[in-house]
C-alpha cells in the first residue's frame, strides 16, 4: 500500500463520520451483551423464585404435629383371641376423654376425638399384634394429629372463621388444642411417615414410598431395556449401516422420535402392550416399556455423537494391526465412547423420571396403598404422585405436593450433575 493510499484510509478513519458509525457500532453490541445477560439474569430469577416458592410451601412436610397421650390397653376392649379386630379407637377415645373430664357431652367428645388422626388405632394395632404384653399397661405414645389441626400448628390456617381462612375447626377444638400445646403435649417431629409409608385419604397419613418405588423399579426397567438398544442401534447406524436412503429414513425417524410428545408414547403402550399384549395396567414393568420407547432415541443420537467424536485413527490403528470390524468397534471405539452413552442414558433417564402424561394413559393414576415389591405389582410413580395430591381437596396434600417436587427436583439435579461429572472425568480430548 502505497503512502497516498494510507493517508487516504487515515483520513477516513479520523472522519467525525466513521467515528459516529464507529461508536454507534460499539453501543449496539454492548446493549446486545446486555440483551442477553438480562435475559440470563431473568431467567435465574424466575428459576429461584419457583425454586424459593415451593420449598417454603414443601418443607413443613417433612414435619409432623404429633400429640402425646397416655393411652392405657385396656383387657376389657382388647381381646386376646382377636387382636386384630379390636377397638383401638376406643383407647385413643378414653385417654383423651381423662385429659379433659370437663366435656361430657357427646358432640363435644366427637369433636374432642377429631384431633387425634385415626391413624392412631392402627399404630396401636401393631403395637398390640408385635407386642401383646402391652395389654393391661399405661404407655404414653405419640400420635400424628389430625390434618386441620397440624396446619394449625403451623400457622397455615386461620384459627377461627373471622380470620377469613377456611376452617373445619370449631372454637372448643381450637381452645383444647391449645391447651395441649400448653401442656407440652403438642410437637412438631420429624415426619417419617412421609418417607415409610404408601399413598392414604388422609394427609397426615399418606406417605411417597409407593411412589418412590414404582419410579425406581420403572426406571430400572427402562436403564435395562433402553441402555443395551440403545447403544447398539448408535453402534450400528454409525459404524456398520451402509449410507442409503433406507439409512438416512431410520436416521431422520430416530431424530423425529426424541421431539414426539410424551403423550403419544403413552397411547403406544396402551395400544400395544396392554390391549394386544394383554399386560396388566398401572404396573412398572409397562410403565418401564413405555418409558424405554422415550429413552432409546436419546441414547443413539448421544451414543452416535460419541462415537462420531473418536478420531478416524484409532479405527485405521486397529485394523492395520489385524483386527476385525467388530473388534475394532467394540474392544476400541466403544470403550472410548462409553462416557458419551453413560451420559445420554443418564439424561435420558432423568427426563423419563420426570414424565407423567405416558404414565397416566396406561393406569397409573390408580389410587395404590400399598409398596410394590416388583415389576408387576400395582404401582404410581413420583410425578403421578404429584398429579394426584395436586388434585386432592385437602388442603394438608399442597404441602405435601410441594414436598414431592422437592424430592423429585433433587432427583433430577443429581442425575444431571452425575451425568455432567461422568462426561468432564472420562471424556478425551482429542
Amino acid at each position: 500500500m502505497s503512502s497516498v493510499q494510507i493517508q487516504q484510509s487515515k483520513a477516513v478513519w479520523e472522519s467525525p463520520q466513521f467515528k459516529k458509525r464507529l461508536k454507534k457500532r460499539n453501543a449496539a453490541e454492548l446493549r446486545f451483551k446486555y440483551y442477553g445477560l438480562g435475559a440470563v439474569i431473568l431467567g435465574l430469577i424466575f428459576v429461584l423464585s419457583l425454586f424459593v416458592s415451593i420449598a417454603v410451601n414443601g418443607f413443613s412436610s417433612f414435619w409432623q404435629t404429633q400429640a402425646q397421650i397416655d393411652i392405657y390397653f385396656d383387657p376389657d376392649t382388647l381381646n386376646a383371641d382377636d387382636l386384630a379386630g379390636a377397638n383401638y379407637g376406643k383407647l385413643v377415645k378414653q385417654a383423651m376423654y381423662k385429659q379433659f373430664p370437663d366435656v361430657t357431652k357427646r358432640n363435644e367428645k366427637r369433636e374432642l376425638s377429631r384431633i387425634i388422626s385415626i391413624g392412631a388405632s392402627f399404630i396401636l394395632q401393631r403395637m398390640v399384634i408385635n407386642d401383646p404384653s402391652l395389654i393391661g399397661t399405661t404407655q404414653t405414645l405419640w400420635f400424628p394429629v389430625d390434618d386441620e389441626f397440624d396446619m394449625l400448628y403451623k400457622h397455615d390456617i386461620g384459627r377461627n372463621v373471622e380470620s377469613g381462612a377456611p376452617s373445619r375447626l370449631s372454637i372448643n377444638q381450637i381452645i383444647w388444642f391449645d391447651q395441649m400445646v400448653d401442656r407440652g403435649s403438642i410437637e412438631s417431629r420429624f415426619n417419617k411417615t412421609f418417607f415409610t409409608a404408601g399413598d392414604s385419604r388422609e394427609p397426615e397419613l399418606a406417605g411417597l414410598r409407593g411412589a418412590l418405588t414404582g419410579s425406581f423399579l420403572m426406571i430400572l426397567v427402562t436403564l435395562l431395556i433402553s441402555f443395551p438398544v440403545g447403544a447398539a442401534g448408535a453402534c450400528y447406524l454409525e459404524e456398520f449401516a451402509p449410507r442409503n436412503k433406507l439409512t438416512d429414513l431410520i436416521e431422520i425417524n430416530i431424530n423425529n422420535l426424541a421431539a414426539v410428545p410424551s403423550v403419544v408414547f403413552g397411547l403406544l403402550g396402551l395400544a400395544v402392550f396392554i390391549n394386544f399384549f394383554g399386560l396388566p395396567r398401572s404396573v412398572p414393568l409397562v410403565g418401564g416399556l413405555v418409558l424405554s420407547l422415550m429413552t432409546i432415541p436419546t441414547i443413539i443420537i448421544a451414543g452416535r455423537a460419541a462415537l462420531r467424536a473418536i478420531p478416524p485413527s484409532i479405527r485405521e490403528g486397529a485394523l492395520a494391526l489385524g483386527a476385525s470390524k467388530t473388534q475394532t468397534v467394540m474392544q476400541e471405539v466403544v470403550p472410548l465412547a462409553m462416557p458419551g452413552f453413560l451420559t445420554g442414558t443418564i439424561i435420558g433417564l432423568a427426563q423419563a423420571l420426570g414424565e407423567t402424561a405416558p404414565l397416566l394413559m396406561i393406569g397409573m393414576v390408580a389410587f395404590i396403598v400399598d409398596i410394590p415389591s416388583g415389576p408387576l405389582d400395582p404401582s404410581t410413580a413420583l410425578p403421578v404422585q404429584i398429579f394426584l395430591w395436586a388434585d386432592s381437596p385437602e388442603r394438608a396434600f399442597l404441602e405435601k405436593t410441594s414436598g414431592v417436587i422437592l424430592i423429585l427436583l433433587s432427583l433430577l439435579i443429581t442425575m444431571n450433575v452425575v451425568a455432567v461429572y461422568l462426561r468432564r472425568k472420562f471424556e478425551r480430548r482429542w
